[in-house]
């Protein structure tokens, strides 16, 4: 009862009308910025190299930290998982539509991070916190604190680790519990719940560092995986070169037909693109604005810069690992399994000694860095709520339910953590479009700075 009526509420919030306003306010903020955040790329990886930190600016993370924080939100399974389920469920055209929310969600991330450090808060301890209810209060002002609740209650229950938990603990349980005679097919549930229970121990024993030891973490993690899964994938296409080409005429094709693979309309397939897309590199939904606003910087549009790589590195690169993996080796066509075993069926496929395994650490390590900054997530809206006094019972709640979510149904899961991202994506993105002049205007004196002064000059100018 539970989860087909979560599942209607995702379908229901999920329609053309969010997808529309996705879409297109990122197409908005593409022209709104006139492209200029583009254009100062390598002056980005210039930032994430340390080149222009202030060790008197407000913040916690250098910028690559906040950046690995953000990535390991979003650099998880909603990569191997969340693609696998998008083609299973809207065909291959999906993924086309995923790169669209790429695309376009490189500048919402800059407006939306920008703002998070130029509309920072404080909770009732004091302490620098960032997130969009903060950029709604301090930018819109208090009659607009509807939206900051609603942002934060679906935050609370939309960054909770049911989703990680369930497919991570579904992969080790596949790939190496049953095939080791551990447990069986039919009879799995002690062990997803001994599994998600030793997973709970091992992240608490990380966040109980909060922000700075989530960033330290993270910036060791996410970099490493992320290698690692390029040159699984590089290794798989390059045993079957032929079939590169045919995968992207599959993508490319089934995007515009309305006659996809799985049986979906045009309408169908643009939807699930945009839903796994936007799950995936979360552009306008505004968790990773948390993140970037934890940067140590008071200058916005540096972190807005930073904040842009996410959809490329995320969805362009490694979404499209995971659809070519799929794709080129067909395995969503010989089996009617979906989420993270499709995508470690396509790898075992083509390295059946070593390819399972190998994809089984990405995951595990992919999935628990998401945990943890989802926990960090959580615990903002958690602070914003109720107090950051009794934060600590977040965090106990938190921990209790990675076993929970460990023996959940995956589809009551997914259609959760959907209809809580499509309502944290309204307040964001609408917030992010009525401040949008106040970036603007910091973008080009930031931006005059940058051309009319000396590297020295520019940071001398900053420090006290």
């Amino acid at each position: 009862m539970t989860e087909n009526y979560l599942e209607s509420l995702a379908s229901y919030l999920w329609a053309m009308p969010l997808v529309l306003f996705i879409v297109g306010s990122g197409i908005y903020f593409v022209f709104s910025s006139r492209m200029v955040p583009y254009r100062f790329i390598s002056h980005t990886f210039s930032i994430l190299k340390g080149d222009w930190d202030n060790p008197n600016h407000r913040g916690y993370l250098p910028h690559f930290q906040a950046l690995s924080t953000a990535l390991s939100g979003t650099l998880g399974l909603g990569n191997v998982a969340g693609v696998a389920i998008a083609i299973k469920m809207g065909g291959p055209g999906a993924i086309f539509w995923m790169w669209v929310t790429a695309l376009v969600g490189t500048a919402t991330k800059f407006y939306t991070a920008s703002l998070a450090v130029m509309y920072r808060g404080k909770n009732n301890l004091g302490e620098t916190q960032a997130g969009p209810m903060y950029v709604i209060l301090e930018g819109l002002g208090q009659s607009w604190r509807p939206l900051a609740v609603l942002f934060c209650s679906a935050g609370l229950v939309g960054t909770l680790p049911a989703f990680q938990a369930n497919q991570l603990v579904q992969i080790v349980r596949e790939a190496i519990a049953i095939p080791f005679g551990w447990t069986t097919t039919a009879h799995h549930f002690f062990f997803d719940l001994i599994l998600g229970t030793i997973i709970a121990f091992l992240i608490y024993s990380v966040i109980v560092g909060d922000i700075k030891r989530v960033g330290a973490v993270a910036a060791r993690m996410v970099p490493g995986m992320v290698l690692l899964y390029l040159g699984m994938t590089v290794y798989l296409l390059a045993i079957n070169p032929n079939s590169i080409t045919g995968s992207f005429w599959l993508i490319f094709n089934d995007a515009f037909s309305g006659d996809s693979v799985a049986g979906g309309t045009l309408g169908a397939v643009i939807i699930m693109g945009v839903r796994r897309g936007t799950f995936s590199n979360e552009a306008g939904i505004g968790t990773e604005s948390m993140a970037h606003g934890a940067a140590k910087t008071d200058e916005p549009i540096r972190e807005g810069l930073v904040a842009m790589l996410g959809p490329i590195i995320d969805t362009l690169l490694v979404c499209t690992c995971t659809a070519l993996a799929i794709l080129s080796t067909g395995v969503f066509l010989t089996t009617d399994s979906d989420g993270v075993s499709l995508t470690a069926m396509a790898f075992a496929s083509v390295m059946p000694n070593a390819g399972l395994y190998l994809f089984t650490i990405v995951v595990t390590f992919l999935s628990m860095s998401t945990i943890i900054s989802y926990w960090y997530y959580g615990s903002v809206c958690w602070s914003f709520l109720m107090s950051a006094e009794n934060k600590e019972y977040f965090t106990y709640i938190y921990i209790a339910l990675i076993p929970i979510g460990a023996v959940a149904s995956l589809n009551l899961v997914l259609s959760l953590v959907d209809s809580m991202f499509a309502l944290m994506a309204i307040p964001t993105t609408l917030s992010a479009l009525l401040l949008s002049p106040k970036v603007n205007r910091a973008a080009r004196e930031y931006f005059r700075k940058i051309n009319g002064n000396a590297k020295q000059d520019f940071v001398r100018e900053e420090v006290p």
